[in-house]
């Protein structure tokens, strides 16, 4: 990975890990707690590609695994996010941008119950059935559920940090309103990424339907 790649990575991950440790999982919520550290990951994943998205889950695991209050196996993490990492990465879109938003939701689902599984499944392994005891469907529900809620306040950014990091000429054009706003796509559950293309076609028109009207008063005075 390149330089700035790396550090742009630790240091997003470093401040997921922290927020992760120190906020959400003191919120009790019911089930599972929302993984920061995973939408960090996919978020880097579908701007990386699927080795750097190993590269960057692996690396976030394992910090995951060695940090308190971790009590767990260490590694076990680091293989989740590295596959889960390595199979987003495979999804990165050819011209990096997104069309929809349904597709990186979709991704969202697919990573929080893959790797709620995955963990399960190695934890079982070690001979770790904290997940049986929990109940594996409620965890797998409501691991999907606060992941999903929580995506598009946090992929998007990660995304456009990333790509400006990387000097994206796609970053640019977000930056400037020329192409579609990921973030807005998000949010709009669904509706499509361009909006801000959609506004741009309404100014066109609008601009065309003034000049039309000054054309047709213009015609008028001269009769």
């Amino acid at each position: 990975m390149r330089f700035n790649r790396m550090l742009l990575s630790a240091a997003l991950v470093i401040v997921a890990l922290v927020i992760q440790v120190s906020v959400l999982a003191r919120l009790h919520l019911p089930g599972a707690v929302p993984d920061l550290l995973l939408l960090t990951v996919l978020g880097l994943a579908l701007v990386y590609g699927h080795v750097g998205g190993a590269l960057v889950g692996f690396g976030a695991g394992l910090l995951a695994d060695l940090a308190p209050p971790a009590d767990h196996a260490a590694g076990r993490y680091a293989l989740v996010l590295c596959v889960i990492g390595y199979l987003v990465g495979l999804a990165k879109p050819d011209n990096g941008q997104l069309k929809s938003a349904t597709g990186p939701m979709a991704v969202v689902v697919a990573a929080a119950v893959g790797s709620t599984l995955l963990y399960a499944g190695v934890g079982a392994l070690v001979g770790d059935t904290a997940a049986r005891h929990v109940g594996l469907g409620n965890l797998l529900f409501t691991a999907a559920l606060y992941d999903l809620l929580l995506a598009p306040f946090v992929v998007p950014g990660i995304m456009a940090l990333a790509r400006r990091a990387e000097n994206d000429p796609l970053a640019e054009a977000n930056g400037s309103g020329k192409s579609a706003d990921v973030a807005a796509g998000w949010l709009a559950s669904g509706t499509g990424l361009r909006i801000g293309s959609q506004r741009g076609g309404l100014r066109v028109r609008a601009a065309k339907a003034r000049v039309a009207r000054a054309g047709r008063i213009k015609g008028v005075k001269r009769l």
